[in-house]
Parts: C-alpha cells; structure tokens; sequence
C-alpha cells in the first residue's frame, strides 16, 4: 500500500498547512511521529500560524493545482527526506492512495496522535504532582523555621522576664538588710548612752524628796518602745503594723512596698494628716520616735 508523505498525514490529519510546513522543516522531515511531536510541544507559539519562510536555498512544493501565476517556493528535501528516498522515476510511477486506504493510513495517524497526548498528558501530570511535593516541602520547612524563630523569640522573653524579677528580688533583699544594718546601728546608739542618762533624773527626784514644799514625786513620763501604725493607701483601703520606736520611717516606706497594692514602680510618699506634715528624704531616716510618730500615728500615701 502507497504511503502518504509526512506532510500529507498532517494535512489528512486536519493540522493546518503553516503549521505542517513548520513541523516538517523543523524536524527535517524525520517521520510524522517526530512531526506530530514537534507540534504539541508548539501549538501554544505566538507565531504558530504564520506562513512558513524557508531559509536561503530551500524551497516549498506547493499543489499542482496552485491557481497563483507565481509559484510558491517548495520545502526543500520535500520536505528533503521523500525526495532522497525516491527518484523521480518512481515518484512517477507510484500510484496514487485509494480513499480506503488514506481513511486507514488517518486512522492509524490518528491513533499514534491519541497515544502520544494521553503520554504527554500522563507526564505534564507527574510534573505536576512534583512540583506540588516541592511546593508542601518548601511550605513545611518555611513553618518550621517561623516556628523556631517564634520559640526562640518566646524564651528570650521568659529569660528576661526571670532576669528582671531576679534583680526586683535582690534589690528588695538589699533595702531590707540596710534597714537591719541601720536598726543595728541606732540601738546600739540608743542603747549605750542609756545608763548615764538615767544620773541626772535621779538628782531632781532628790532635791523635790527634800523639798518641804513638794507633796511627792512628778509622775514620769511613760516611755514607749513601740508605735503602731495605721497607712491609708491610695485607693483609701488601709494597712496596719507595729514597728519598734527607733525603726526609722524608710521602714515604714518598705513596708507600703511590699504590703500595700501600690503599683511597682509607683513612686509615693507619706504624709501626716493632723497636723499636716509631708515627709522628706531626710526623714526617711530619722526614727519614728524623733518624728514624734510614737506610740501610734496614721500616716496617708500619695503620689510624687
């Protein structure tokens, strides 16, 4: 059975001419399969349907029947492979296809076309499915970096957070041993100038017991070695403890701090109200005994 030129399958095929002339030029008319390939892997080309141009020393066949006074250039080789196989002779001589058999020799082209898209399709598909792992990969890895970045980021903030109560705690741990050091301190002051003080009382209870005139002992005056203290805080709820009458009023302060619902890093100070008396730095440390805050005293918090 005759068999129709690669650019003749094409035709039957229902491929236009300018892209059967591209197909066959392009593939040096190797054989419809390489043809029909080099199509599908072109048919999205801007210039797909754009008249065939052969280089410099090829030429197009066109139809016999061209109705153009000038004929068309033909594809050189015709395209160069059909001319080599056979001489004009047996061109010549070849019979032409019976319908049956160009339907047949369609069909079986029609057929390798099938098989070759569905081919094409498969592998677009594993490409596909491919660049879809890649693309979950790539997802999972960037996840997992935000999320060690965003771990990271928290332990840094629980590290400071430790780092800063830490600090709170030892400098409150600092201002309670200065206030021991400096109760330490005053009573062994107080303490050692005690004895002689108590010489002089006795030479007045002397001279009065030896008055005719007196009609017995002054009554002393009670000495008291603690106060108690009421604090009223800035929201008017109020605090109460006993401090010794030497403590001096920073331990009143310390106390607030730590007890009262002032928020940290609020700084505050402490007033008198009756009479009306604000406390300074320099009273901080002077003994609640010399402020005169002894036996009780109600003292009200305010802000700076």
């Amino acid at each position: 059975m005759a068999e129709l030129t690669t650019l003749e399958s094409l035709l039957e095929m229902g491929f236009e001419r300018n892209r059967a002339e591209k197909a066959v030029a392009n593939t040096g008319n190797q054989g419809i399969e390489q043809a029909m390939d080099w199509l599908m892997e072109h048919e999205n080309d801007p210039d797909i349907d754009e008249p065939y141009v052969p280089p410099v020393g090829n030429v197009l066949a066109e139809d016999a029947d061209n109705q153009s006074s000038t004929e068309q250039l033909t594809l050189a080789e015709d395209i160069a492979g059909d001319e080599s196989s056979y001489s004009e002779d047996n061109l010549s001589a070849k019979r032409p296809m019976t319908e049956e058999e160009k339907r047949e020799q369609v069909k079986r082209l029609e057929e390798l076309m099938r098989v070759k898209q569905a081919e094409r399709r498969e592998r677009e598909r594993a490409e596909e499915v491919e660049r879809e792992k890649m693309r979950r990969r790539q997802g999972q890895e960037l996840q997992q970096i935000r999320q060690k970045l965003q771990d990271d980021e928290m332990k840094k903030l629980a590290d400071q957070r430790r780092k800063e109560k830490m600090e709170d705690k030892l400098a409150r741990q600092r201002v309670k041993d200065k206030i021991a050091r400096d109760r330490e301190e005053r009573a062994q002051k107080f303490g050692a100038g005690a004895p002689p003080s108590t010489a002089p009382s006795a030479q007045p209870a002397m001279s009065s017991a030896s008055s005719p005139t007196s009609q017995g002992p002054p009554p002393t005056k009670k000495e008291y070695d603690e106060s108690r203290i009421q604090v009223r805080l800035l929201d008017g709820s109020t605090i109460t403890t006993v401090f010794k009458a030497q403590e001096p009023l920073a331990a009143v302060r310390v106390y607030v701090q730590m007890n009262g619902n002032t928020p940290e890093g609020q700084d505050f100070t402490l007033l008198s109200p009756y009479p009306r008396h604000v406390y300074t730095e320099l009273d901080m440390e002077k003994p609640l005994k010399e402020l005169g805050l002894v036996p009780s005293a109600v003292l009200v918090v305010t802000k700076k």
